[in-house]
């Protein structure tokens, strides 16, 4: 963000960012409140009017309860003339007692629309008996019914009530609005089954309850269905969408829920709240839509005043930045341009010096701190320069004078012995060794290194006789590319001074390496005793408290730190992050300690 929109910002935050803010939080919140509200208020309602669903399920339960307990249906099963078995026949004297006390229960109950028993067994004439007359509806013949689903599920329920809501099984219950009860019947004494019980209620209770719940009240903008699993409406109050589909959005969202659950989604393409409340005891979901358009057509017109006034403050504060902000803005922009190409890694950035105002303070400002930027940088250059060097010399100063007099011990020992040709081979690699180290030189060719390590190998061969062997195994095309000197002479020492420290077999040390495209693999590989956790971390991480535990705790630390560290340190700070020491070790399994560098030969860049 450049400063013209900083100041821009700023001055519409002193007036214009509260009042927007608080409008849009009061805004939010008033919505979110009505959207809370009223979804709670018509879960609660779609809560009550599932308790009375129920209720009249429940009620028709006990009716058709009592006619099994009495063996009303049962009697007409076995009865000998089944269509004697109307219980709507005029002459109440041909019905026995409990077919006319179950015949008055009926009629206290209007709501029942039909009823009619399938027989089982089919030993009789007709399968189905008529206990309620219908006009104008054809049962489903008895053995069609066997075929169908329902049967078995029925069967599976073994005199459980099933309840079957309007336009899920139209062929058995007709296309009338009504729900149906289906069950088995069982004989009193042996509970065998002999038939099965369909009875059809009409739906004037479910539109009381739905009347006495929107009239007069905000709910008469509401819409209630009663939907199946599939999504398909079994009930419309408005009997507008019976028998349809509803969209899949809304058909997901109820799939998530087995209780309540409100939320806003689109109903016939426009915004509505849908609230969804699972019939617990029925594979059945009520289902209410309010267009949000009418719960917030008051704040909407509120909304639009609001966005009116703010989009003429905004007006007025662009056309004050135009007029007054530009000036300044357009020579710091270009200042800033100027400090994302130091970001960028151009040091000799500057600015053109202009103006008479403060503005040309600033720009003095930012040339005189790169100025002081660039000698600090290329003062921290040259000290991490000396610093390398240092330690350059502090290793070699370290090894010149322990191997120089156990070398010359060595070569006392064998002058002692008459060793003569043992004696000038000695001289001749103390000679090599002692050439390299003092040449003037950082860095020197991979093959003089190798000559250098193998003088140094020998030397120690000679002295730790029988103490181990060694392989150098490097392709002659490397011989001539660039590293630093004394690179592989420490890693070397590492292996013979501290990893075969103590062993009771013959150490090993194999020197390898092989090129990887623009960099050399140079690879140390030794099977002494190993190098601890901690003293990979004090190598690798140069950590000053961990440096002094493993010196307390390891003797030998500060050696194979100095050796170790000093060309971890080196090769980083010549080469980069991406090149260096790599160890690999684990106590009692040996050392592998890799060198990675750039692949360039002298004269080249890198």
């Amino acid at each position: 963000m450049n400063l013209r929109v900083k100041l821009f910002t700023a001055f519409l935050g002193l007036v214009i960012i509260p009042l927007f803010i608080l409008g849009i939080i009061t805004f939010l919140v008033t919505f979110r409140s009505i959207e809370t509200n009223y979804s709670e208020q018509t879960e609660y309602s779609l809560k009550a009017i599932g308790y009375s669903i129920k209720n009249i399920f429940h009620e028709m339960d006990n009716v058709t309860d009592n006619g099994i307990a009495k063996g009303v249906f049962q009697e007409a099963l076995i009865s000998q003339d089944p269509d004697s078995q109307d219980l709507t026949a005029a002459n109440q004297l041909e019905l026995n007692a409990n077919q006319r006390n179950f015949r008055s229960l009926l009629y206290n109950h209007p709501a029942i629309d039909y009823a009619f028993l399938y027989n089982v067994h089919g030993y009789k004439d007709s399968n189905v008996i008529t206990i309620f007359n219908k006009e104008n509806f054809e049962t489903l013949p008895y053995e069609q019914f066997k075929e169908h689903p329902l049967y078995s599920e029925v069967m599976t329920m073994n005199g459980v009530p099933k309840w079957i809501a309007p336009h899920e099984y139209p062929e058995l219950t007709g296309s009338d609005h009504a729900f149906t009860q289906i069950r088995l019947i069982k004989d009193l004494s042996s509970f065998k089954r002999v038939g099965i019980l369909v009875v059809q209620i009409k739906n004037w209770e479910f539109e009381k309850i739905f009347q006495n719940l929107t009239l007069g009240s905000k709910m008469k903008n509401t819409r209630f269905f009663l939907v199946n699993d599939r999504g398909q409406v079994l009930y419309d109050f408005h009997s507008e969408l019976n028998g349809q589909t509803l969209e899949p959005s809304i058909q997901k969202k109820m799939a998530m829920t087995k209780d309540s659950l409100s939320f806003k989604g689109k109903f016939n393409g426009e915004e509505s709240v849908i609230s969804v409340h699972s019939l617990k005891e029925y594979p059945w979901k009520l289902v209410s839509v309010t267009s949000w358009r009418y719960l917030s057509q008051e704040l909407t017109t509120f909304a639009k005043w609001f966005v009116a006034i703010i989009l003429v403050c905004v007006l007025t504060a662009m056309l004050f930045n135009v007029l007054f902000m530009n000036r300044i803005t357009g020579t710091i922009g270009v200042i800033v341009r100027f400090m994302r190409k130091v970001e960028d890694g151009d040091l000799n950035a500057r600015v053109d010096e202009k103006g008479d105002d403060e503005l040309l303070l600033l720009q003095q400002g930012f040339n005189n701190q790169m100025d002081k930027i660039n000698e600090l940088f290329n003062q921290v250059k040259r000290e991490q320069h000396q610093k390398a060097n240092a330690e350059l010399r502090v290793l070699q100063a370290q090894i010149k004078p322990h191997f120089l007099f156990n070398t010359l011990e060595s070569i006392n020992v064998l002058a002692v012995q008459n060793e003569g040709r043992k004696v000038s081979e000695m001289v001749l690699r103390l000679a090599s060794i002692l050439r390299i180290s003092i040449q003037d030189k950082e860095e020197i060719s991979l093959g003089l290194e190798i000559e250098h390590l193998r003088s140094y190998l020998e030397i120690q061969k000679f002295r730790f006789d029988e103490l181990f062997e060694y392989e150098v195994d490097l392709p002659a095309e490397m011989m001539h590319c660039m590293l630093l000197k004394l690179t592989l002479q420490p890693l070397v020492e590492n292996s013979i001074q501290h990893g075969f420290e103590g062993i009771g077999y013959k150490g090993i040390i194999k020197i390898t390496g092989f090129l990887e495209e623009d960099r050399i693999l140079l690879r140390v590989e030794d099977n002494g005793i190993g190098i601890s956790n901690q003293q990979l971390s004090s190598i690798q991480y140069a950590d000053p408290d961990l440096d002094e535990h493993v010196a307390r705790s390891y003797p030998s630390h500060e050696r194979r730190g100095l050796g170790l560290r000093s060309v971890y340190d080196r090769l980083r700070f010549q080469y980069g992050s991406k090149y260096g020491l790599f160890i690999c070790s684990q106590p009692g399994q040996g050392t592998v300690i890799q060198c990675v560098i750039p692949k360039y030969e002298l004269g080249d860049k890198i």
